[in-house]
C-alpha cells in the first residue's frame, strides 16, 4: 500500500505548496520568506499573491492537505479490515504510521508549527485532529466493552499509541534499516500490548 496523494491543483499553486513545505521543513515558519517559496517554486511574487495570501495561508493550506491524506489513508485500510477492534486499531495504526513516514513536510509541520496559525485556522484544524483521536478512542472503548482490551486505563492507552506513531516522524528516515512495513508491525504489536489485548480463546461460529 502507499500513502495516498493530495488532491490535484494548478500547476503553480501545487509547485507553490511544494515549495513551502520544503522551506517550512529546512527553515522552519519563522524562517522561511515568501520571496524564497517563490524562487524556489519558479513563480513570480505576484503569482503566488493570486493563490495566497501570505505564508500563513500556506502553511494552514499544507496542514489541512496533510489532513485529507490522513483521512482517505483510513479510509483506505480500514476498508479492508472487519469490525473486530484489534484489527481495526492494527489499521489505524498502519495509517498513522504510513503518515508519519510519508513525504517530507505535511506531518512533520503539523507536529511542529500549528502554533503559526491564526485562532479561526487552529480551530479548524484542532476539530480534524479531534475526528482523528475519536477513531482511536471508539476502536479502543469497543475492545473494552468486549472485554478483549483489558486496559483499566482506555484514555491512557490510547494517548500513548498516538504519541509513539506521532514520535515517528521525529527520526523516521526513509531508506534507512528499519523498512516502513516492519514499522507498521512492530507499532501494531506495541499497540495491542498496551491496551492489554486478550483475544477470546472460544468464539462462536
Amino acid at each position: 500500500m502507499t500513502l495516498t496523494t493530495a488532491p490535484l491543483r494548478p500547476p503553480g499553486q501545487k509547485a507553490l505548496l511544494a515549495a513551502a513545505r520544503w522551506e517550512f521543513a529546512e527553515r522552519g515558519y519563522g524562517g522561511a520568506s515568501i520571496r524564497d517559496i517563490a524562487q524556489r517554486a519558479a513563480v513570480s511574487l505576484s503569482a503566488l499573491y493570486h493563490y495566497y495570501g501570505g505564508k500563513q495561508e500556506m502553511l494552514y493550506a499544507l496542514l489541512d492537505e496533510g489532513m485529507d491524506v490522513y483521512e482517505e489513508t483510513c479510509a483506505e485500510v480500514l476498508a479492508d479490515v472487519g469490525d473486530e477492534p484489534a484489527e481495526r486499531l492494527e489499521a489505524l495504526v498502519e495509517a498513522l504510521i504510513r503518515f508519519r513516514t510519508g513525504p517530507r513536510g505535511s506531518s512533520q509541520l503539523e507536529l511542529t508549527e500549528w502554533r503559526s496559525l491564526n485562532p479561526e485556522q487552529h480551530t479548524a484544524l484542532r476539530a480534524r485532529q479531534a475526528v482523528a483521536t475519536d477513531r482511536f478512542r471508539q476502536v479502543i472503548a469497543n475492545g473494552v466493552a468486549q472485554g478483549i482490551f483489558l486496559t483499566p486505563e482506555p484514555d491512557d492507552a490510547r494517548r500513548m499509541i498516538i504519541a509513539a506513531c506521532n514520535a515517528v516522524a521525529q527520526w523516521y528516515q526513509p531508506g534507512g534499516t528499519t523498512p516502513v512495513e516492519v514499522l507498521i508491525e512492530r507499532y501494531a504489536g506495541l499497540a495491542l500490548t498496551v491496551v492489554e489485548y486478550r483475544p477470546r480463546r472460544y468464539r462462536r461460529s
